[in-house]
């Protein structure tokens, strides 16, 4: 079979036979990538399994209440490190909001929450379906500054 490119680390990859449509070689942190875009589909396009996520999150916290004052007193090095980085982050928020001007949400984003944009492939480009007798799209692919950057 011809080599794949894998969508999380861009290495070509000799897919399985087993596996139709293999998007993500066999590295665990390529595994780890493709089971967390599955759940993020999953969250987005199923409310059932979204609301048992939530009851589930809710009672692990119920069962473990001190875990991240546990996790902070284990490592305090990491604990300090966060605080840090968190400090800076503040800082560039409040200084981008009066630069721009543009008011940003004080919440903060999750690990998972974007992609980056690996390719930086921005421009202007023709969507052209291969099946379809459709005409051409012609889109335009910019990037959206984020406020938390």
């Amino acid at each position: 079979m011809e080599p794949v490119l894998c969508l999380n680390c861009y290495d070509f990859f000799p897919p399985s036979p087993r596996h139709k449509n293999q998007s993500y070689c066999m590295k665990p942190e390529c595994r780890r990538a493709k089971k967390a875009a599955w759940k993020r589909a999953k969250m987005q396009t199923d409310p059932q399994f979204r609301k048992d996520q939530q009851l589930s999150n809710k009672k692990w916290v119920q069962n473990n209440p001190d875990y991240w004052r546990r996790y902070r007193k284990r490592n305090p090095e990491k604990a300090e490190r966060n605080r840090i980085l968190q400090r800076i982050r503040n800082q560039r928020r409040r200084a981008k909001r009066q630069k721009t001007g543009v008011v940003c949400s004080p919440l903060i984003a999750k690990v998972d929450a974007s992609i980056p944009n690996r390719f930086g492939m921005l421009g202007q480009f023709w969507l052209v379906p291969v099946v379809a007798k459709v005409d051409p799209l012609k889109v335009n692919i910019v990037e959206i500054p984020m406020c938390y950057q």
